[in-house]
């Protein structure tokens, strides 16, 4: 099978929304009026972000949740993605699963593929995600201020506790590690939460490389400090099972959750929960932001929590 019959044969599909798709040089969007576009990219590369064991469908998935993910982060719309895709070979088993779990996300989301290339080479998907925003109402990392809330919506660190259980350093049962392999490999990206927080969070960033190296991010964007009560950090009761030791070690530096974490004023309490309500997601305060730099953890009585929990970095892990 060549390049171009691989292409028409899984990844070809009328579009709707887009003006133009697959098929020419470029694809068309056209935002509404008063709309922004924002645009983000990643890549997954087979042993650096996934296990060479995931099921092609969850793959397809992830790739795509992880790019929905940053829009949701910034409160946009999806409107469609492109996909770059090197393969090993032209394998039609590993072809149907993945295009079978990209395509149900993205239908679930409303979106169409319109474009991308495909090339031999080593297992590696980037894709790129659209989105629209209101002019002016993009979530961004640097709108924290002193006295925000600090919020993380559903629950952290299952993922990282998979990884663990892969690697043979936690024990998990048959159930137990199937719900949190679930959650490694098939995360949902917060697209609802995301646009319903516009207008009510001051900042967000999407919870990939672990929260406490994400939340830096914020801080030193918005050029502020922050409080985190890490026992208050939302947990699966698989996780809340283990050591408290791996406990904070899997919700503060695990990645892969993609989840939101947030800021906003305390006078909007309710309408965070109104949004999360309406999102069918949890919104959990988990800390609060102060003024001047730095990062303190405390746990649940106060207490001083000595940091030296890290993040995912590409370069250094």
């Amino acid at each position: 099978m060549g390049e171009f019959d691989l292409i028409a044969k899984y990844f070809t599909r009328d579009v709707r929304r887009a003006a133009l798709g697959i098929g020419d040089d470029c694809a068309l969007l056209a935002p509404a009026p008063g709309q922004q576009l924002a645009v983000s990219s990643d890549m997954l590369v087979e042993g650096r972000h996934f296990l060479s064991t995931v099921a092609p469908d969850r793959l397809g998935h992830k790739s795509l949740a992880v790019n929905l993910s940053d829009l949701a982060a910034c409160g946009a719309q999806p409107l469609g993605f492109t996909l770059a895709l090197a393969l090993p070979r032209a394998d039609e088993h590993f072809l149907e699963g993945f295009s079978r779990g990209l395509f149900a996300l993205a239908d679930a989301q409303g979106i169409e593929l319109v474009g991308g290339d495909t090339t031999q080479g080593p297992l590696n998907i980037c894709i790129t995600a659209i989105g629209e925003v209101p002019a002016g109402a993009a979530l961004l990392r640097s709108g924290a201020r002193a006295g925000d809330d600090l919020y993380v919506s559903g629950s952290v660190g299952d993922a990282r506790l998979a990884l663990e259980a892969f690697r043979g350093t936690a024990s998990l049962d048959g159930a137990d590690f199937e719900q949190v392999r679930e959650v490694m490999e098939r995360p949902q990206p917060r697209v609802t939460l995301g646009i319903a927080l516009r207008g009510i969070a001051s900042s967000a960033i999407d919870v990939s490389d672990g929260l406490l190296g994400d939340l830096g991010h914020v801080l030193q964007r918005s050029a502020v400090a922050a409080v985190v009560e890490v026992d208050a950090v939302p947990r699966s009761e698989v996780l809340a099972a283990q050591t408290l030791a791996l406990q904070r070690e899997c919700t503060l530096a695990g990645g892969d959750d993609y989840e939101l974490l947030f800021t906003a004023p305390p006078a909007s309490a309710h309408r965070v929960q109104a949004a999360a309500r309406a999102a069918g997601v949890a919104a959990t305060r988990i800390g609060r932001i102060e003024a001047g730099r730095g990062l303190r953890l405390v746990d649940r009585e106060g207490r001083a929590v000595e940091h030296r929990f890290g993040s995912f970095d590409h370069f250094r892990s």
